[in-house]
């Protein structure tokens, strides 16, 4: 485990872009992720999401600092009429508490409830995250997974 950091969230911007594109190009991560774009290394397809989600205002995504420097993003919008989230943290800082704190700060921040977030079967790390922050699960599906290239069992996790 790493040592202790100052987390924080902020709005972001176009300029974060750059070093959020570098952090999904982790082999490990977008394999642990699973549910990605179809080619997680096209930075046009990259940069058209991050368009769409930073001009709709219903979207709320955040830049997960540490210590000032960009580590990873965390973000709410809505499927269903349910708000979702997500987050993604540079797996150089994976094991040092930053999800879960950055997680909590996103979280306490966020009036919508409940909350929904999804994720891989065997992704025990973003599990054990999601279940300290007062996470439950309350189903799961198979679903495809573009970076696996084969349906998987995916959790449904639920805050009230």
């Amino acid at each position: 485990m790493g040592q202790p950091h100052v987390v924080t969230l902020r709005a972001t911007r176009a300029g974060d872009l750059d070093a959020l594109f570098t952090f999904e190009q982790d082999g490990e991560a977008v394999r642990m992720a699973a549910f990605t774009p179809p080619d997680p290394t096209d930075r046009a397809a990259f940069d058209a999401h991050w368009r769409r989600l930073l001009g709709d205002p219903r979207i709320d995504a955040r830049t997960i600092r540490a210590d000032g420097t960009i580590v990873g993003s965390v973000a709410r919008w809505f499927e269903d009429d349910v708000a979702d989230i997500t987050a993604w943290v540079d797996p150089e800082h994976w094991g040092e508490g930053i999800a879960t704190r950055a997680m909590r700060l996103f979280l306490d921040a966020l009036r919508e409830r409940p909350l929904r977030a999804r994720v891989a079967a065997d992704n025990a790390a973003s599990i054990a995250v999601l279940e300290k922050l007062g996470f439950r699960q309350v189903g799961s599906e198979t679903s495809f997974a573009n970076a696996r290239n084969t349906d998987i069992e995916e959790r449904i996790y639920r805050l009230d």
